[in-house]
């Protein structure tokens, strides 16, 4: 049985259909009631969902053989796993984004708040500008409007909640979209199944 960490949402909705159109349909999953796994033994295969930010640990930790995380939450905390394709869903971009007034001060710390503070340190780093890293854990573009920060670093899929706030893309530092991911170990010891399971994605999905 391999054991599968999905993303909960519509994300994970999304990468769910992707494998049942690659033959690894699970009844169970499209009525869950209060289950937390769901099987499918003729398929071999075993879901469950988690929050997004924890299917890395899942599959770093070996609960899970192989899961779907964007590939923000892999730069973010540099998980121990093999990336093993770009399941081309969920794309949006990782971007500065701040009033749309906002002019620079070079000689100015730059107060930046984010989720992702790796990802922060790491660009303003590459770009030689000292910053003050304000982390934040949800409403990310209420910390410029409140004068909390100057800019933001955040996920960007379409931009309307930023239109919203008055807020716009200052930078777009780079294209993210959901990866499956395995255990190393579990690379070694169920690598036929694994196997078959990317290339069924990959065609399923073309790819």
């Amino acid at each position: 049985m391999v054991n599968v960490a999905l993303p909960k949402g519509r994300l994970g909705d999304n990468v769910y259909e992707l494998f049942a159109k690659a033959g690894y349909r699970c009844p169970e999953i499209e009525n869950p009631g209060r289950r937390l796994t769901f099987e499918n033994p003729e398929a071999g295969i075993r879901y469950f969902w988690v929050k997004p930010s924890d299917v890395a640990i899942y599959v770093e930790k070996g609960a899970a053989d192989i899961g779907v995380a964007g590939k923000d939450i892999l730069l973010e905390y540099s998980p121990d796993v093999y990336e093993l394709l770009d399941v081309g869903l969920g794309k949006c971009r990782m971007a500065v984004a701040a009033p749309k007034d906002f002019r620079d001060d070079p000689k100015k710390t730059l107060r930046v708040a984010t989720k992702f503070p790796k990802i922060a340190k790491k660009y303003y780093s590459s770009v030689g500008r000292d910053i003050d890293i304000i982390k934040l854990n949800g409403s990310i573009e209420l910390a410029p409007i409140l004068g909390l920060s100057d800019v933001i670093v955040d996920i960007v899929e379409t931009g309307a909640t930023l239109r919203q706030n008055n807020l716009e893309v200052y930078e777009t530092l780079f294209d993210i979209s959901a990866r499956l991911i395995a255990n190393k170990a579990s690379s070694r010891f169920k690598r036929d199944e694994i196997t078959k399971i990317k290339t069924s994605l990959k065609e399923a999905g073309k790819l």
